[in-house]
This record gives structure tokens, C-alpha cells and sequence, in this order.
């Protein structure tokens, strides 16, 4: 059984890799180019991993760009798979702390803490996602029958969804939960979850570090004077 199992799965990484051959050379999109191969050869199949993954693929034009928030968003999610205990992440799962002198592009916006004005991360480390349903999708939640429903409205997003940071590392190990603190000024500046987080607009994150807006300031170069201003 367990060999039989391995050549299933080498041949199904051989079609995998046909079909992001032919993504790539003749710019066809996942379905197609699995398509064309299996009008070939019709027992061509490949594991749903795979296809995961040669969507994630496609969805970054064919490239490989580990700075993607997409790609950050699918390693984020492959790690909770991985490590179910969180005893161990791997390094490069971590944003580079902003604060250790490392430079980052210049048209780069940087948050700060509201509180003690300690840089926490910079913008490329917020992983955007898709606006959710708004308030329907908290109609679970409902505590009034007064709640009401304007149709086609949608909230907006109160909190940043990013990677880990580096100065992140201690509070995020061995927990599936908790709160994310200022590490200067010890402010509460969001949350996260292994698990998933709901965002404000209805939209659920897996998994969530999510810093609420209101307890960050943004701050970016000034062009030619090298000095910074506070977005307000």
C-alpha cells in the first residue's frame, strides 16, 4: 500500500508540474492548461493540494513572488496546517521588525503605536482580503430585535490582517490565541487566532493577527527630504 500510495503521488506531481508548464509557456489559466493535458491523456490527475497550489499560481501571474500578500496569506495558512502544537515556526515566516535598521521601500507606509510611537510594521506586511457580507454576516450575534439591515450597505474594516512580525514571536508560540501588545509600551494593539478571526466587514481571516486601526498611527517618507509625517 504505501508504495502504491508514493507512485500515485509522483505522478501526480508530474502532471502538476505539466500543467504549470503550460500556464506558464502558452499563458493559459489553471483550468485550461488541466484541460488541454488531460484531453492527452485522459488518467491525468493530480492531488487538490496541487491544484491549490497552481491557482495560487496563476493568481500571481505565473511567477513565483514570495512578497505577495497572497502567497504570505497561503504560507500563513500551510504553517497552521504543519504545526498544530505552534512550538515551532520557521524564521522566515517573520517580517523583519522595523525597528532593527533594516530598510524598507521608500514609498513604503510604516505603522506605528499610537501610544509610545514604537514602529511595528510596515505596509507591506498587510495581507488585504476581500470585503465580507457587513452586518448580515453577524446576524448571529444579534442582541435586538431592533437590528437592522440596510440593503446593499458594507462595514468597513477597523483592523489590519498582517504577518507575524518579528517582535511577535514570544506571544505567538504555543498559544492558538490571544492578544497582541505594544512590546515597548505594552498597549493592547489587536488580537490573533490560529483558528480565524472575523473581520468588522463580515469577512472571516485564517488565520488572524489583526491590529485595530485606531490603535496605530501611519507614517511615511516625505520625497527628497527623507523625514516623515503623520497621517491623520
Amino acid at each position: 500500500m504505501p508504495r502504491r500510495k508514493a507512485g500515485h503521488a509522483g505522478v501526480s506531481r508530474s502532471v502538476a508540474v505539466m500543467t504549470a508548464f503550460m500556464m506558464k509557456t502558452d499563458q493559459l489559466t489553471f483550468e485550461k492548461a488541466y484541460e488541454n493535458l488531460r484531453t492527452v491523456q485522459p488518467e491525468a490527475k493530480m492531488i487538490e493540494e496541487f491544484e491549490r497550489q497552481l491557482k495560487l499560481y496563476q493568481a500571481m501571474g505565473c511567477e513565483v513572488d514570495t512578497s505577495s500578500a497572497i502567497y504570505k496569506q497561503y504560507r500563513l495558512q500551510k504553517v497552521t496546517e504543519k504545526y498544530p502544537e505552534l512550538r515551532s515556526l520557521p524564521q522566515e515566516l517573520f517580517a523583519v521588525d522595523p525597528t532593527t535598521g533594516s530598510q524598507g521601500l521608500k514609498d513604503e507606509v510604516l505603522y506605528k503605536c499610537r501610544k509610545c510611537r514604537r514602529s511595528l510594521f510596515r505596509s507591506s506586511s498587510i495581507l488585504d482580503h476581500s470585503g465580507g457580507s457587513g452586518p448580515v454576516a453577524f446576524a448571529h450575534k444579534r442582541m435586538s430585535p431592533s437590528f437592522t439591515h440596510v440593503t446593499g450597505s458594507q462595514a468597513q474594516c477597523t483592523s489590519y490582517f498582517i504577518e507575524p512580525v518579528q517582535w511577535m514571536e514570544s506571544a505567538l508560540l504555543g498559544v492558538m490565541d490571544g492578544q497582541l501588545l505594544c512590546p515597548k509600551c505594552s498597549a493592547k494593539l489587536g488580537s490573533f487566532s490560529w483558528c480565524g478571526e472575523q473581520c468588522s466587514c463580515g469577512r472571516w481571516v485564517t488565520p488572524a493577527l489583526q491590529i485595530h486601526k485606531n490603535r496605530v498611527d501611519e507614517t511615511k517618507m516625505l520625497p527628497g527630504l527623507g523625514s516623515q509625517t503623520r497621517k491623520t
